[in-house]
């Protein structure tokens, strides 16, 4: 009994997110996600550079973000900064988050819109972090000064901004707020300033949901008013046919 209710509830949690992604890799495999591809290959690439003695400088000056830098510069290298894997980490967990979410987004999302989702949640974190440190350690949501030093790469907030927004895309509610639960954890264990990057991260694609969540009900609301127009009816009266035609079809 414990094994179908877990069936159930995994069903009824990533039922929608497998459906989604198993036809395209069925049928096309590695051609479904050649965006995903190229960003593990180019980590993969930035890894291997920046620990050569003649390459760490050029994969900083492109890619490595820090508060105290000049706004102009950190927005130039804030793109390139996803794909640049933290010194302090092993790289095999930048390339299986990479490999694993960027994946499922890419068949889910498409390819530009997991590129605009996961830009989305890094400039959160690269812009909060200037915040953070204006306002100051005494503030609830500050830093000290000295994370202005904090060089700032890879992958991480846009995995985890990508994972919300999937999780709240396909109704894995669950697995979406297990993942905000794990940073604010993280953020209570370990105050530091990839954590709240995080949080960051995680608030605006929050907001992102919010906004398609709107554009969604308005377009509803428009077919609605559209479809009641087109049959003479009160928008009302048209929604309670519709229902009615469904529920005599089943």
């Amino acid at each position: 009994m414990r094994v179908d209710t877990l069936g159930r509830w995994a069903r009824a949690e990533w039922g929608a997110l497998y459906v989604a992604v198993r036809k395209p890799l069925l049928e096309r495999r590695w051609r479904a996600v050649p965006m995903t591809l190229a960003a593990v290959c180019l980590t993969g690439i930035t890894q291997v550079v920046q620990n050569q003695s003649w390459g760490y400088r050029p994969v900083h000056n492109l890619g490595a973000v820090r508060a105290e830098d000049p706004l102009w510069q950190a927005l130039l290298r804030t793109p390139l900064s996803l794909f640049v894997p933290a010194l302090d980490l092993p790289v095999w967990g930048a390339l299986a988050q990479l490999l694993v979410v960027f994946g499922i987004s890419e068949v889910c999302l498409g390819w530009w819109r997991t590129l605009v989702i996961a830009y989305v949640a890094t400039l959160a974190g690269t812009l909060y972090a200037r915040v953070g440190i204006a306002l100051g350690p005494d503030h609830p949501i500050g830093l000290p000064a000295s994370d202005a030093r904090v060089v700032d790469t890879g992958p991480s907030a846009a995995v985890v901004g990508l994972a919300v927004f999937l999780g709240w895309r396909y109704g894995a509610y669950v697995t979406a707020g297990a993942v905000i639960v794990a940073m604010v954890v993280e953020v209570g264990l370990k105050e530091n300033l990839a954590g709240k990057e995080h949080l960051a991260a995680i608030a605006a694609v929050l907001l992102l949901c919010a906004v398609a969540e709107l554009r969604r009900r308005r377009r509803q609301r428009r077919s609605t008013v559209l479809s009641a127009a087109a049959s003479g009816l009160p928008p009302s009266h048209s929604s309670r046919a519709r229902r009615g035609r469904t529920q005599r079809r089943s």
